[in-house]
């Protein structure tokens, strides 16, 4: 199975978003990676809900919704009904983590759990089979174009191995210097679905790249 590619608007070109999503729509990306940060869970500010709007009104792929701030309960249900498909809230964020997951599926989106570098991938043993996806951060969030940390293969093994036992369908999603030098590594550890936005949106040919990242071939994945 190909990997599901989803590009992080984030690195995209503000002031000409439209363009930018309109180009996504022909691509073979699958997903469209929202990065909400709030400047208290991460030090940074992104997109609220009028941009993310803006987005689903020209996006033809589901919104990939990755939630970096505090208390995220009291925003879902804006988050839907701006668009949001899925929707990733941090474990560190959530003080009754359950309850929030449930909170998402009853909305009728996907529901994500995110792990910091730091957070061990065990601690989501007890909630793993409720999840549809669990996004791995390769960095520190907070801001693009950082550098890949080199430990986040073994805890994207570590997962694999618990959802083959626990939930075989979870797609294990990796966010943070994502590229072609080490998309492969990542596929083989156990990755299927890649974040990807100064690889993708830095590319002189976006397209290409998209297709690059998502058309590595089986045999590789399977030696």
């Amino acid at each position: 199975m190909k990997p599901i590619i989803s590009p992080s608007i984030l690195s995209a070109n503000f002031a000409n978003l439209e363009d930018d999503i309109l180009m996504l729509n022909q691509s073979e990306a699958g997903l469209i990676h929202v990065d909400v940060m709030d400047g208290q869970f991460v030090p940074n500010i992104s997109f609220g809900f009028p941009v993310i709007a803006a987005v689903k009104n020209f996006a033809a792929k589901p919104l990939d919704v990755h939630l970096m701030i505090v208390e995220p309960d009291r925003y879902l249900k804006e988050f839907k009904e701006v668009g949001a498909n899925i929707i990733t809230v941090h474990y560190e964020a959530c003080t009754h983590l359950h309850r929030t997951v449930q909170s998402i599926k009853e909305l009728g989106c996907k529901a994500g759990v995110a792990l910091n570098p730091h957070t061990p991938v065990m601690l989501l043993k007890d909630i793993l089979a409720e999840l549809d996806m669990v996004l791995i951060m390769t960095v520190n969030p907070g801001f693009g174009g950082q550098t890949f940390i080199e430990h986040s293969y073994q805890k994207v093994r570590e997962l694999k191995t618990m959802a083959n036992e626990l939930n075989p369908d979870l797609w294990i999603e990796v966010d943070g210097g994502v590229s072609a030098h080490n998309s492969l590594a990542l596929l083989k550890a156990g990755a299927n679905v890649l974040v990807a936005g100064n690889a993708i949106f830095g590319s002189p040919d976006p397209l290409h790249t998209i297709a690059e990242l998502r058309n590595i071939s089986p045999d590789i994945l399977s030696a």
